[in-house]
C-alpha cells in the first residue's frame, strides 16, 4: 500500500513539473512574439518615415527642377551673383550694396517676396556657380556674348556698353585708336568681354581678378593700359573720381547686358516681366538716372 501511494505522489510531482514547464515555455513563446510584433511595427515605421522624406525631397527637386521661381520663392532669397562692379554693383560707405544692377535686383526680389541676397563670385567662373545653384543669378553688367547666351537663360538686353582702352591722361593722345595701342600689356579681367576683346585683337594680357583690380594696375604702372566697359569707365576714371589721371580712349567693341540665370529657367522671362513693368512706369528710368547710367538704357 505505502508503494502504490509513493508511486502516486511522484506521478503527481511529475505532472506538476511538467505543467510549470509548459507554462514557462509558453511564457517565453509569448515574450518572443510580442518582441518580433514589436520589431515589426517598428521597422514598418521607419520604412513609413523614409518613404515620407524621399517623397517629400522628390517633391522638393521637381519643384526645383520644374520651376526656379518657385525653388526660389521656396527658399526665400534670391541669391545675386556679382563683382564689384560701380556703378552697376558696389558698396556704400555702409557697406551695403548699390548700384543700378543691385537696386533692380532688389526690385525683382521684393516681387518674388523674398530676401535679395549678394555674393561676389570668380567672374570666370560665373557659369559653375550657377549650375552648382551657389547663385541664382548672374547680375553684374553681363555682356550677352555668345558663350554666355549658349549656356545661360538670359533676359532681355536692358543696357548698351563697349569695351574701351584706358590708358594715364597724359598718353592718351598716343594711344587714340585701336591700332595705336598694338605694342601695350593690357589688364583685363578673366573671363570677360574686356579679356575676349584683347585676345581677338592680339594684345598682350594680363588677367586679374576684376575690372577694378585692372585699373589699379594702370594706376600703379604694372600694365601700360586696361580694356573696360565703358558704363565703368564713365563712373571711375577722371575728374572727381577715383582715378583722376587715367582717361579712355579708343572703343574696341559695342555690346549689350544682359541678366544669366540657369540654362531652362523662367526666371529670365520672370525678371523680364519685371522690368517692363519698371520701365513703363518709369522707376527703372530714375534708378537709371541715379548712377548716371540712362543714356545707356534698352526700352523694354
Amino acid at each position: 500500500m505505502k508503494k502504490l501511494i509513493a508511486l502516486l505522489l511522484a506521478a503527481v510531482m511529475v505532472c506538476s513539473m511538467a505543467a510549470c514547464g509548459g507554462k514557462a515555455k509558453t511564457a517565453e513563446t509569448t515574450t518572443a512574439a510580442e518582441t518580433t510584433t514589436a520589431a515589426a511595427e517598428t521597422t514598418t515605421a521607419a520604412a513609413e518615415t523614409t518613404a515620407a522624406e524621399t517623397t517629400a525631397a522628390s517633391a522638393a527637386e521637381t519643384t526645383a527642377a520644374g520651376s526656379d521661381v518657385a525653388y526660389i520663392q521656396g527658399k526665400g532669397t534670391l541669391v545675386v551673383g556679382i563683382t564689384d562692379f560701380a556703378p552697376m554693383d558696389y558698396k556704400d560707405d555702409a557697406g551695403k550694396w548699390i548700384g543700378f544692377d543691385a537696386d533692380m535686383a532688389k526690385k525683382v526680389a521684393e516681387k518674388l517676396g523674398v530676401e535679395c541676397q549678394f555674393v561676389e563670385i570668380d567672374w570666370d567662373n560665373k557659369i559653375m556657380e550657377l549650375s552648382s545653384k551657389n547663385i541664382d543669378v548672374v547680375w553684374n553688367g553681363m555682356t550677352l556674348t555668345d558663350e554666355v547666351t549658349s549656356s545661360m537663360e538670359c533676359t532681355n538686353a536692358y543696357c548698351n556698353n563697349a569695351q574701351v582702352v584706358v590708358v594715364p591722361s597724359d598718353k592718351a593722345d598716343k594711344y587714340k585708336d585701336a591700332d595705336s595701342v598694338k605694342g601695350l600689356t593690357f589688364a583685363v579681367e578673366a573671363g570677360s568681354a574686356g579679356e575676349a576683346a584683347a585676345k581677338d585683337a592680339g594684345y598682350e594680357v594680363n588677367s586679374v581678378a576684376s575690372q577694378a583690380d585692372a585699373l589699379m594696375e594702370v594706376a600703379s604702372g604694372t600694365s601700360d593700359a586696361a580694356i573696360i566697359d565703358l558704363l565703368m569707365a564713365g563712373a571711375m576714371i577722371g575728374e572727381g573720381t577715383s582715378y583722376p589721371d587715367l582717361t579712355h580712349t579708343a572703343e574696341l567693341t559695342t555690346e549689350k547686358y544682359g541678366i544669366g540665370c540657369r540654362k531652362g529657367s523662367d526666371l529670365a522671362a520672370y525678371i523680364n516681366g519685371v522690368m517692363k513693368d519698371a520701365y513703363a512706369d518709369g522707376s527703372m528710368q530714375e534708378i537709371a538716372k541715379t548712377y548716371g547710367v540712362q543714356e545707356a538704357l534698352i526700352a523694354q
